[in-house]
């Protein structure tokens, strides 16, 4: 128990461990369920939200998430309410993604709370470092970006495809590039503009 507290510790404080360290998290993984749900024909709406229910840690009213979509756990993805998430979404949830309510996201994004070292020698047995993704209320993302471990995207935002998004972004901006920049901030002007 102690040295699995210990990488627990580790773990919280985005220290580095390795795949043996933290194999005692596997039976956590919803890889089978993530299965079975990318499977489920459209129509079988009650049928996805269990399978949701039983992946996620936890997950809002009135959430679409189109298959297929990945996940390392699932059980560390916690959505709130109204979100929308399209085809090829991946979670690389070796700790928590906090997805607020009113969220989108497009196609093929990747949200990964995990990096290894950048010296070959610590990356023997999978050795890695994780980091909790928060992305506040009302985030729009665009399609194929990646989000990074530890990154916090602000309520509000806009996030240009094809970003990789390596620091926090604050609320009510347009944020786009690799790395990913805040360009402007989102004003009253915006609601009477019908494209970005």
């Amino acid at each position: 128990m102690r040295d699995r507290d210990e990488v627990l510790e580790r773990i919280r404080q985005g220290h580095l461990y390795t795949e043996s360290e933290a194999s005692f998290q596997n039976p956590q993984r919803r890889a089978d369920l993530v299965f079975e749900y990318n499977r489920t024909p459209p129509g079988e709406e009650a049928k996805r939200r269990e399978f949701l229910e039983r992946i996620l840690g936890s997950v809002g009213a009135r959430t679409v998430l189109l298959p297929p979509f990945h996940a390392g756990f699932g059980s560390n993805v916690h959505i709130g309410d109204d979100f929308f998430g399209n085809v090829n979404l991946t979670f690389v949830d070796d700790v928590e993604i906090h997805i607020g309510n009113g969220v989108m996201i497009a196609p093929s994004t990747t949200l990964t709370t995990t990096g290894h070292p950048i010296h070959p020698g610590l990356r023997e047995d999978f050795r890695r470092f994780s980091k909790p993704i928060v992305i506040e209320d009302k985030v729009w993302i665009g399609s194929n970006v990646v989000v990074l471990p530890g990154v916090r995207i602000g309520y509000g935002s806009v996030i240009g495809a094809g970003s990789v998004v390596s620091r926090d972004i604050p609320p009510m901006t347009v944020a786009l590039g690799v790395p990913c920049r805040v360009v402007r901030d989102i004003t009253d002007e915006d609601l009477s503009r019908s494209t970005p």
